[in-house]
């Protein structure tokens, strides 16, 4: 029986994807083989070093040591485009309120009440909140991931003339780009030629501040920034700056902080971008099928800090072994399953960075003592047997 410790409200909808006969599911679990997750902040002191894996029902994953876990041979999942439609739809909401002042304008009509003629204020004060449209405009996205493609298309579908950056795009993600959208080289070339421009791209120590002073001085006057991806990716006083010079018109983020709340030209969003039921659905489905297949099969799918692998079974019995991405690592394995007598059947070997997985079919059972020899293998960080 599988322990699964959950923090957070995970759809049951998800949830009910772990079987009753092979899985315990419970937010009281102290054990547990396995955590689901969505917002919950682990500190690196309150994770058990025996748990195999950790799953985010979310895209970010900065609420995880991820460090630490890799170093204890924890594999932590993330679910990548399960809630891209939900972001999508914010971001055609983020454009719009980008061009015409609807959050000014809500706001001054939930001001009338009491006034004694509405209809005379509204009309007197409608052009206040006045601005373009958004088609035959120039929209620029940096990042052309499920949510950056899912976004350009869109926008063409609106009439823009649209422009993406990603150096980094998959094959798949390209093949999901309209033919439409203009190739940029640069964000320098979004920065100069796009009216809107939509920042789709992971926070990482290279991303942090992407969007600073150097990026605001090179933007079309009047440019109008979304940021639906995370905070730090702004530098954000350089973008009040940039109000406050007219380079920029205004900046909607889904990320609210003290330094642009009340602000000019500051819509902020309250983290909307996920929260829709089909998008908490859909993340805790795929957050279960991670942590299932791993757990029963050794399968990693859509981890950030350990390679993806996967290996169709066909043999009686499985070793899973995280270990340092070294030289000789595969002849040391095995050695000691051929001083056992232990046939191979199947092996595949995947590294990422300084950590590697491998995953070896055998034709007859492990015992405990093979798996304990394989452990003395330096480099090696945990093993674990699965009997099929």
């Amino acid at each position: 029986m599988y322990r699964i410790k959950t923090y957070n409200k995970i759809s049951e909808k998800g949830l009910g994807l772990f079987e009753k006969s092979k899985y315990e599911v419970s937010s009281d679990t102290e054990s547990p083989n396995a955590i689901v997750l969505r917002s919950h902040k682990l500190d690196e002191e309150s994770i058990n070093k025996d748990i195999c894996c950790i799953a985010r029902a979310g895209a970010g994953v900065n609420n995880i040591p991820v460090t630490a876990c890799s170093e204890n041979g924890i594999i932590v999942f993330n679910t990548p485009g399960a809630n891209a439609n939900a972001v999508k739809e914010l971001v055609i909401c983020g454009l719009l309120m980008a061009s015409r002042d609807v959050a000014g304008a809500l706001a001054f009509a939930s001001g009338l009440e009491g006034e004694a003629d509405v209809a005379k204020a509204v009309e007197g004060n409608k052009s206040k909140f006045k601005g373009p449209e958004i088609k035959g405009k120039i929209l620029g996205v940096i990042g052309l991931g499920a949510i950056g493609v899912m976004v350009a298309n869109a926008a063409l579908e609106l009439g823009m003339e649209v422009h993406g950056y990603d150096p980094f795009i998959s094959i798949d993600h390209a093949w999901g780009l309209n033919r439409e959208v203009h190739k940029a080289d640069g964000p320098e070339q979004i920065y100069r030629n796009c009216d809107y421009i939509t920042i789709h791209v992971p926070l990482l120590a290279s991303t942090k501040g992407l969007v600073g002073s150097e990026a605001v001085t090179q933007m079309k006057e009047g440019a109008r920034l979304l940021n639906f991806s995370r905070g730090g990716l702004v530098d954000e006083q350089a973008v009040l700056d940039g109000i406050d010079s007219g380079k920029i018109t205004r900046y909607v983020t889904d990320f609210p902080s003290a330094v642009l709340i009340g602000k000019p030209g500051i819509v902020s969003i309250p983290h909307l971008g996920a929260s829709t039921f089909e998008s908490e659905i859909n993340c805790a489905k795929m957050a279960v099928k991670q942590v299932k297949e791993y757990l029963e099969y050794g399968n990693i799918i859509n981890s950030v800090n350990f390679p993806g692998c996967r290996m169709t079974p066909g043999s009686p019995t499985r070793i899973c072994i995280i270990h340092r991405n070294v030289p000789n690592m595969l002849s040391q394995i095995s050695n000691i399953l051929a001083q056992d007598h232990i046939n191979i059947d199947n092996l595949i070997n995947k590294g990422h960075k300084g950590y590697a997985y491998t995953l070896v079919d055998t034709d007859s059972e492990i015992d405990d003592k093979v798996k304990s020899d394989i452990l003395t293998i330096d480099g090696v960080i945990k093993a674990r047997i699965i009997d099929f």
